[in-house]
């Protein structure tokens, strides 16, 4: 797997002829993912699972049905057990994208956050192992290590979900593993729109000036995934290798003309996120460009072969604020060139 050097069809064909179904498709990450897989391969159908009927008619200006006869425009809620057996049928592959994701709204509204994120998730586990669904890869976030906030709560049971997943398959074939990834450059609600629509006034609304993110693209996200989702053997939960910023460097790439304003953290934020946590250490191998948090369930292990990989070192800890490879502000201009102010 790698992040740098893109996908190939033949990185891909393993979906060729297969139905793939995305939750949340519509979604920044749904749209790109539906973008590459249609550019590279050539599945039988590719259906977008999600509820905002707006969305989905927005979305299919660009992938209409008639152009591309693989399409299918599928409106339902995750929450909904038999709305998804009836998505579900005849599905190979499933990427779950779907999710209350907005920090403050989470800890406004914490029951919708768990009816979607942890009971969706337990919906989406047992509609796939009903349906003999080949594989899923479920999306997660850096906030589900060690959280303090309530969707970081959320996903984290999500991710303890769909690991054990594995263990409630029996005879069925399904398997299901997670892939957690920092904050993706210009997604919905992230702060490159948020500091390009502020820039006019000025003055850039800054948390800490010490804060850190992991950072990573869309289409370096859409072929990790997928990536994975080649490789999955169940159980594992993937990591990749990606880069920090530092909030500063990114107010300055964004706007630097503009003086900023030190307000605070908000509830639920950290200054730095981690990604893996000195206690999944034990569990966790190392790869070229990625790492892999093994489920420990020992009846698992048989599967994973270790070619390739080394333990970390018992007291390692995937962090944003002592990563090896940062940003620079050139690099974020690069990255976020062409993003709206209302985001992608």
């Amino acid at each position: 797997m790698t992040l740098q050097s893109g996908l190939s069809s033949e990185d891909v064909s393993f979906l060729n002829d297969s139905v793939i179904l995305i939750t949340g498709g519509t979604g920044s990450f749904g749209k790109k993912c539906v973008e590459i897989i249609l550019k590279y391969c050539k599945p039988k159908k590719l259906i977008i699972f999600s509820r905002d009927e707006l969305k989905q008619f927005e979305m299919a200006q660009a992938f209409s049905d008639s152009r591309y006869k693989c399409i299918r425009y599928f409106i339902g809620d995750v929450r909904d057990k038999e709305r998804l057996h009836r998505a579900f049928g005849g599905v190979d592959y499933v990427i779950h994208a779907a999710a209350l994701k907005q920090v403050p709204a989470a800890e406004y509204n914490p029951f919708e956050a768990v009816k979607t994120n942890i009971l969706g998730a337990q919906n989406i586990i047992d509609t796939a192992i009903d349906k003999n669904v080949k594989g899923v890869v479920a999306l997660s976030t850096d906030k589900a290590c060690n959280p303090i906030n309530l969707y970081g709560a959320t996903k984290l049971c999500s991710d303890k979900l769909f690991v054990a997943g594995n263990a409630y398959v029996g005879k069925v074939e399904t398997r299901f593993s997670v892939v957690r990834y920092g904050n993706v450059v210009g997604s919905r609600g992230s702060v490159i729109p948020f500091f390009l629509g502020k820039r006019s006034t000025g003055v850039l609304p800054i948390t800490d000036p010490r804060m850190t993110r992991f950072w990573i693209t869309l289409e370096q996200g859409v072929h990790f995934v997928l990536s994975c989702l080649k490789n999955m053997v169940g159980g594992e939960i993937f990591v990749p290798k990606i880069p920090s910023m530092n909030i500063m460097d990114l107010a300055k790439a964004i706007a630097p003309e503009c003086r900023t304003d030190i307000i605070g953290i908000r509830p639920g934020e950290k200054l730095h996120e981690v990604m893996i946590s000195r206690d999944d250490a034990r569990n966790t191998i190392e790869l070229k460009d990625h790492y892999i948090i093994k489920p420990q369930f020992w009846f698992f292990d048989r599967r994973f072969n270790a070619d390739g990989s080394s333990p970390v070192p018992e007291d390692f800890e995937y962090s944003s604020g002592d990563n090896t490879v940062w940003l620079t502000i050139e690099e974020l201009q690069a990255m976020f060139s062409g993003i709206t102010e209302v985001g992608e």
